[in-house]
């Protein structure tokens, strides 16, 4: 979208969208402040400092007041809003004020932090109270829905009783209901992808334009300081210093897709990685081999299918992420049965891709460690682990996801 212009609504695939206006005053500060520069490193362990402006918040409760709004008009009576993430935590309260009629929904798709880090929010209790707006509030991870819920009990007080919350409402209380339910992703258009002729030519032109290297590593991910790039690029140059890679044999591929590039800690980022990759690239090319191939830009799916398909190994080395969809897309594509998932303990594909070699990306070592394990790992131990991988997305893809939480909103609307 655009700042300040206004549209009407329109309908597209069949779902008729209501347009919401911001200016370009309130994209920096309720978008790119609070959401991004407050909310977003709060939420992520606090791996960035986040920044405290009351201009910021009164942006914040501003827009969300605005989208509120607007789905209270637009929702039928005794119908059913369902508001996601965490750029409009406070939206449930504020439906549930204008529309008492309605049952509300809330997913929250990054993680939530422990107590210790959520109380530094100027704002816990109001943004608690926000979420607790909603009937049903949804989470990637039962840790971070304990993590809810212990604030709730701390800051509020309120009887907290398993994954129910009694609630005050006018004279007597309601239940929320606060758990997991982990997303995943559509795998029909990955499968259909993968099977393509063309693609599977794609994923080969891919290996012969990095010089046909016996082994190559993929990482995908927005240019975030949450999705562990640095840690990655770093244990991967040290496996080239120390010889136990050979950059004739492994090529590690890269896409940084770009992100908040007016966020400053954004902007770091990408300095620090750039460099980095320079440095090892500049030690260790060869004439005809490359060690990292290094794209700051987006691609089609199209072409992150036959990138899945001619990486042997997927590096998912997230510092923290509330699930990481990346993780599942190489599991669907992989129709071969084949590659190797590195994924990071700290996301939370991790609680349900068991098969994956798990790593702490920030035990450098470790990761080290892993990768080495991937790059080496046999076929059979491939095909073993990777069709276990695939039984697990293919059985709980976004289909699954959504009828779950659609069940307990109506669950709830029944009682």
């Amino acid at each position: 979208g655009q700042a300040d212009v206004e549209l009407a609504p329109f309908e597209a695939g069949g779902i008729e969208l209501v347009p919401v206006a911001l200016s370009a005053e309130e994209i920096a500060e309720y978008y790119e402040g609070f959401a991004n520069d407050t909310i977003w490193p709060l939420y992520h362990d606090v791996i960035a400092p986040p920044q405290y402006h009351r201009e910021w918040w009164d942006a914040y409760v501003r827009v969300n007041r605005r989208f509120a709004e607007a789905a209270a008009a637009a929702v039928a009576e005794e119908g059913t809003v369902w508001v996601h993430d965490y750029q409009l935590q406070l939206v449930p309260q504020m439906v549930r004020e204008l529309r008492p009629d309605v049952t509300i929904g809330y997913f929250h798709h990054i993680p939530f932090p422990a107590h210790g880090l959520y109380a530094q929010l100027p704002w816990r209790d109001q943004v608690l109270r926000g979420l607790l707006g909603a009937d049903v509030i949804g989470f990637q991870r039962a840790q971070d829905a304990t993590y809810f819920l212990t604030a709730v009990r701390r800051r509020l007080r309120y009887d907290v009783k398993g994954p129910n919350v009694s609630v005050p409402d006018g004279e007597g209380t309601r239940t929320a209901l606060a758990r997991a339910f982990p997303i995943s992703i559509d795998t029909t258009p990955y499968l259909e992808l993968a099977a393509r002729e063309d693609i599977r030519a794609r994923a080969a032109e891919i290996r012969a334009s990095l010089g046909n290297p016996k082994r190559i590593l993929l990482g995908v991910d927005r240019l975030d300081y949450t999705k562990g790039i640095r840690h990655r690029i770093k244990a991967y140059g040290e496996l080239l210093a120390e010889g136990r890679l050979n950059v004739e044999d492994v090529t590690l591929v890269q896409v940084a897709s770009p992100s908040r590039e007016r966020v400053d800690a954004y902007v770091h980022l990408r300095d620090e990685i750039e460099l980095a990759v320079s440095r090892i690239n500049g030690d260790t090319d060869t004439m005809g081999h490359s060690a990292i191939r290094y794209l700051h830009q987006g691609y089609p799916r199209e072409e992150m299918v036959a990138l899945y398909l001619a990486a042997d190994v997927m590096l998912v080395t997230a510092l923290r992420d509330g699930m990481n969809l990346v993780a599942k897309e190489y599991v669907a594509s992989r129709v071969d049965d084949r590659g190797v998932l590195v994924l990071s303990e700290f996301t939370g594909a991790a609680d349900e891709l068991r098969q994956a070699v798990r790593v702490n990306p920030h035990d450098i070592e470790g990761l080290k460690d892993a990768i080495m394990t991937a790059v080496e790992m046999p076929p059979a131990e491939q095909g073993r682990r990777m069709r276990s991988l695939r039984r697990r997305v293919l059985d709980n893809d976004v289909n699954a996801w959504s009828s779950s939480f659609l069940a307990a909103l109506s669950e709830v609307r029944g009682r």
